[in-house]
């Protein structure tokens, strides 16, 4: 496994760990907010032990004969962020506001707080699950991303530390400003990511399919430079305004 492979393996895993950190941690605020911290809380660390317990399972399945499901699993994966990218990019679908998401999951969780009120300190059955379900379902695309990348090329360990780091770097950036997880560049980030786990799916499925891709691992660079100019391409060419009849 050469340094350019290594070095995209990081930063994949590192963005796409990030993105959904950011999601999963505004969910998390949120509930804490308008339903006590102390449920939120309870609810994400559970989420956490569910989801420690699913990694360590890779290691039964033969991981020569997921290549080409593992590649397409991540291009399907990355082709879906890219899309969503490009239309925010170009316009034609709102920017993804975390701001937005508080607001809204605050919102939700205040219109059924009960009449009497709940002491502080208390545990809320809505809060933990709404917690526990953010968690869990941004997690589970983290741990499909790790696992993938990670297991595919023999760097489970790697990529779990790459997720590590960002889960922790946007913890503490959480903790310490909350409430202001909008200014986290995610449709940038998310665009990258999208981008990369594009070029490892196809570089993946090339390479279950038996082609030698020129240059080996470098050719993930190339597929990189590929999809990051198709991307720009299309976003200019929906920014156009519409041919009048």
């Amino acid at each position: 496994m050469n340094t350019t492979s290594t070095v995209v393996l990081l930063l994949a895993v590192f963005g796409a760990t990030a993105v959904e950190m950011v999601e999963a941690l505004t969910i998390v605020v949120a509930a804490g907010v308008t339903r006590g911290w102390r449920s939120a809380v309870e609810g994400a660390a559970a989420a956490v032990a569910v989801l420690t317990v699913i990694v360590p399972l890779v290691h039964y399945v033969p991981i020569d004969a997921l290549r080409v499901a593992v590649g397409a699993l991540l291009l399907v994966l990355g082709l879906s962020w890219l899309r969503k990218s490009i239309l925010r990019a170009s316009g034609h679908k709102p920017l993804h506001d975390e701001d937005a998401i508080f607001a809204a999951t605050s919102a939700e969780l205040t219109g059924d707080t009960d009449s009497g009120g709940r002491a502080r300190g208390s545990r809320d059955a809505q809060g933990f699950a709404v917690s526990f379900k953010g968690v869990f379902l941004e997690g589970t695309e983290v741990v499909l991303i790790v696992v993938s990348l990670g297991a595919s090329q023999h760097r489970l360990g790697l990529a779990s530390a790459a997720a590590g780091a960002a889960a922790v770097i946007v913890g503490i950036i959480g903790i310490v400003v909350a409430r202001q997880l909008s200014r986290v560049p995610e449709n940038t980030i998310k665009t990258g990511v999208g981008i990369m786990l594009c070029s490892f799916g196809l570089f993946w499925i090339g390479e279950g399919a038996g082609l030698h891709w020129p240059g080996n691992d470098l050719a993930i660079l190339a597929l990189v430079g590929v999809f990051l100019l198709v991307t720009l391409i299309t976003v200019r060419m929906l920014q156009l305004p519409e041919p009048s009849r």
